[in-house]
C-alpha cells in the first residue's frame, strides 16, 4: 500500500498544528488579558504582590509575550522562539507563583504544567509543514 497523501495532510504536520493553535489560543487570551484588561499597571502591581522579581518590567513584558507569542504560534511565524519565550514564562510561573500550592486547581500549578510542556513541545518540534515556518522552508527547499 502507498501513501499518496501529502505531507501537508501528515499526522505529525497535524499534530503539531493543533498543538500549536490550541497554546496559541490560550496564551493569546492571557496576553490579551494582561494587556487590555489588566492593563501594564495593573499586571505591575499583581507581580509584586505574587513576588515576581522587576514587576513593573516583567508585567508588562510577559503581557506582550502572551499576546505577541499567541499569535505567533497560531499562524506558525517565528515559532521556535515564540513557543521557548512562552517556555520560559510558564517555568517562571510555576516556580514563582504556582508549585507552593501543589499540583491541583485553582490554584495549583497543574495547568501551568501543562502549558509549560506543549510550549516546551512546540519549541523542540518546531511549527511544522502547516505554517507560516514551513512554508518558508519549503519555498526555501525549492
Amino acid at each position: 500500500m502507498t501513501n499518496n497523501a501529502s505531507p501537508l495532510a501528515s499526522r505529525p504536520a497535524l499534530a503539531l498544528l493543533v498543538l500549536r493553535i490550541v497554546l496559541g489560543i490560550t496564551m493569546l487570551a492571557h496576553g490579551y488579558q494582561k494587556v487590555f484588561v489588566y492593563g501594564f499597571g495593573g499586571v505591575g502591581g499583581a507581580f509584586e504582590k505574587m513576588g515576581i522579581p522587576m514587576p513593573g518590567v516583567m508585567g508588562p513584558a510577559i503581557g506582550l509575550l502572551e499576546l505577541l507569542g499567541g499569535i505567533a504560534l497560531i499562524i506558525g511565524l517565528l515559532t521556535r522562539l515564540a513557543a521557548l519565550g512562552l517556555t520560559f514564562d510558564m517555568l517562571g510561573a510555576l516556580l514563582f507563583v504556582h508549585i507552593k500550592n501543589g499540583f491541583f486547581m485553582p490554584t495549583g500549578f497543574e495547568l501551568v504544567f501543562v502549558l509549560f510542556g506543549m510550549a516546551l513541545a512546540v519549541a523542540l518540534g518546531g511549527a511544522g509543514a502547516m505554517s507560516v515556518d514551513g512554508a518558508i522552508a519549503a519555498r526555501g527547499s525549492v
